[in-house]
This record gives structure tokens, sequence and C-alpha cells, in this order.
């Protein structure tokens, strides 16, 4: 199975390259990689043919969970290169454009009441810390609209900068501090982190009731479980749904499609859409005919990280459209030296799509609104306020 797999991504690797699309040192490189990987695999299956014990592992031909997560490795498209697109698009169909801006201002104005009227009430108000590693442009981008949010809505804020070579047990003891601040009511640890540090672990590590990225084990285990109510919310997730309820969208039997399954945007958002009743389907870098699942769906949500990944052709008319995408390209016109796309390709999409969420100005906006309100709540937790 897993050879066939690997032939699989061969022949995928061989048809990119004949169109230009990957580079064939790129291409061996995931070949290897694969191989490497599935040699583990397949030397403990053969191990556990030949010595079956009681213990449940040793017993069971199926693999470790973690002993087969592939990485998702896309393949990008570019929106200037037409020649891929075999449907011709009507001009004058536009999409309405779902303002990010504008439904954020309207979250951020009643948080921002939220924290004056408990201010009054009882003299706290809620404090949100950063962690950010090193000096990514993007991200820091990010923490200065998250701060910037902070300060409008009357939300304390702190930042420990840490640099790209700190240790691990830097990030753990700067966490350590803000646990034990009881002005502090929500952590956030930037992200991606180098990658000599371990996400999973330091994640893990943030207390459950400053989780408001909402990435902690258990808050994701109740958004899974119907009946169940986690702390927090991812803030993508929940703000993408806060983005189609208000712009009245029906999600309850219609069905949905997100590209895209990272533990931070994917799944919370496929998990959110089945607790809302949608029928989900999940796109990945390992899925068959992605392009025909996608245009079958009357939500997409576009979480996958690669720019202009969605052409118009993967789109049936008049789906809408959630491009969580904000993949940072170098253009030197611009302020901090880049500018940000999505992973769908608006000029296409807006002209089959019946409504889309732009980049910047969509999601973005109400991820950070999202932060804020996670920020309110644990507060008021914290201080027994309702």
């Amino acid at each position: 199975m897993l050879d066939g797999t690997i032939r699989l991504l061969e022949k995928l690797c061989s048809t990119s390259r004949s169109h230009g699309l990957m580079q064939s040192d790129h291409c061996v490189h995931m070949a290897l990689l694969y191989k490497s990987l599935s040699r583990k695999v397949l030397l403990t299956s053969a191990a556990m043919k030949r010595r079956i014990t009681t213990d449940a592992c040793q017993i069971l031909m199926s693999p470790s969970l973690t002993s087969i997560d592939f990485p998702d490795i896309w393949t990008s498209s570019s929106c200037s290169d037409y020649s891929s697109i075999t449907k011709s698009y009507d001009d004058q169909q536009t999409a309405t454009v779902i303002d990010g801006r504008v439904i954020a201002e309207e979250i951020t104005s009643g948080i921002t009441s939220e924290v004056r009227r408990m201010k009054n009430a009882t003299g706290n108000i809620p404090g949100l810390a950063v962690i950010m590693v090193g000096q990514r442009r993007d991200s820091q981008t990010y923490v200065r609209n998250k701060i910037a949010a902070c300060e409008e809505a009357g939300i304390k804020s702190e930042i420990s900068n840490l640099p790209e070579d700190c240790t691990e047990d830097q990030v753990l003891n700067a966490l350590s501090r803000f646990h034990e601040d009881p002005s502090i009511h929500g952590i956030l640890v930037q992200l991606p982190l180098p990658q000599h540090l371990d996400e999973s672990k330091i994640l893990n590590s943030v207390h459950l009731e400053k989780d408001v990225d909402g990435f902690h084990p258990l808050n994701m285990g109740n958004l899974a479980m119907r009946g169940r109510e986690p702390l927090f919310l991812p803030c993508t997730p929940k703000g993408c749904i806060e983005l189609l309820i208000r712009s009245g969208v029906e999600i309850t039997g219609k069905r949905a499609v997100v590209i895209g399954r990272s533990n931070i945007v994917g799944l919370p958002t496929s998990l959110l859409l089945q607790r809302h009743h949608a029928t989900v389907s999940i796109v990945h870098a390992f899925t068959r005919n992605p392009e025909q699942i996608a245009r079958e769906a009357d939500i997409v949500v576009a979480a996958a990280g690669v720019p202009n990944l969605v052409r118009g052709s993967w789109l049936k008319p008049g789906a809408i459209v959630i491009d969580v995408g904000t993949n940072p390209v170098e253009d030197p016109s611009c302020e901090f030296g880049y500018r940000l796309i999505g992973d769908v390709c608006y000029e296409e999409a807006s002209r089959v799509a019946s409504a889309i969420t732009p980049v910047p100005g969509g999601v973005g906006p109400v991820t950070v609104a999202m932060l804020l309100l996670n920020t309110l709540e644990s507060a008021k937790r914290a201080h027994n306020f309702a």
C-alpha cells in the first residue's frame, strides 16, 4: 500500500515537472522522504508478523498514527497562468465581497463595551500575552495587528520577544511567567516556531484556562465531541463561522469542503462546520481529484497555505468562498517589503462564487477579533464576572 503511495507521489512529481510546476530536486527529496518514512512502517509491520505478543501494540498490523503523519506537500498554481483553465468566465459575474474589516469592527465595538463594563464593576481588565520567537516579517505584522487591536479594545497586552536560536526552556520559562501572572488571562504563542523547537510540547504547555488560541488537546477534543463545549474555540475557525453567519449564509445541511487539514485551521474548521450541521469533506495533498471534490461544495474554506492553489475551475457557480490563506510575497513597493495573497486565485474565483473573502481584509481581522473575545471570556471567568 505504501509502495503504491510512493509510486503515486513519483508519478505526480513527474507530471508536475512536465508542466514546470515543481523542481526535479524537490521531487527527488519528496520521494526519498516518503521511502524513508514508509520503510519504518513496513519494518514495524514485518516485526509484528514475526512476533505476536499480548501487547496490543504488537498484535495490530496497523502502524502508529504518528508514524504515518506524512507532511502535506502541495503544488501551487500561478494566478497569472490561465493555460490550465478550460472553463470560460462571464466577466459580468462578480461575487459579493465579505468585508472582514467591517465585521471585525462590529465585534470589537461590542468587546470594547464589555471591557469597559468589567473595569467599572471589578476594577480589572483582560490581559493578553504574546510570545514571539524570531524575526519573521509576516509574524511581526500579525503581532503588531494583535497588539493594536488590544489597545483599541482596552485590553492589556504584553510581548515576550525571544531570539530565533532560543532554547525550548526559554520559551517554557516565558510561558511559566505568564501563567503565574494574574493580570494575564490569555497566552498566545505566535506560530510558526523555528524548526528546532517542539511546537506540540510548547502548545500543550499552555494552561487550559489561558489557552485563548484554543489549541490545547482538551479544547480540541471537546470541539470534536457532540454535547461538549470547549473553553475556547480556535480563533480562525471561529472567525470563519462568524463570517458565514453574519453574511447570511445557511450552514445547516450544506456541503462544505475544507482544503487543508492543519491542527491550527483545517482540522478545527472541519469539526466546527460539522457542529453546525454541514456535511464536510476535507481535501489535502494526498486527495485524488481535489478539484472535482471542491466543485461539489456549497461552502469552500481554503486553508492549505499555498498561494493561488484554488482556481476558478475548482468552484461551482454560486459557491461561498472563505480564503484563510495569508501568504507573504515579496513586493518592494509595499511598506514592509511584501504583500499578502490568499490560497484562492481571487481574480478567477470572484467571477464564479456568489460571495468571497478578500486577502487581506477578510478572515484576518475577524481572527484577531476572536482572539480579543476569547481573552475577554477568559478574564470574565477568572473574575466571576457575567
